[in-house]
């Protein structure tokens, strides 16, 4: 089973979104693009397990560095430390 198969419903279902993988993979590596889809880029950092997210990250072939640019990012707001950091 892919990375993406596992991730996808657990970051669309709570937002009502239906991003595909590669909707997903963009809005994960770029900060601009993770604005226009908070939700599920949240629940990516917040609610998958690291491994299933280093999985995905290599899956679709990203920059490990450009998604930790959008994790820190996302961290500065956050009060708790984001599951990406585990």
């Amino acid at each position: 089973m892919s990375a993406a198969s596992q991730i996808l419903p657990s970051v669309n279902a709570p937002y009502s979104q239906n991003l595909c993988a590669r909707q997903l993979a963009e809005s994960i590596s770029s900060i601009e693009a993770a604005t226009k889809a908070m939700g599920p880029v949240f629940s990516f950092f917040t609610e998958i397990e690291p491994h299933l997210q280093k999985a995905f990250i290599s899956e679709m072939g990203l920059s490990f560095e450009e998604v930790r640019l959008v994790a820190d990012h996302l961290q500065a707001s956050c009060p708790f430390p984001l599951r990406f950091y585990e």
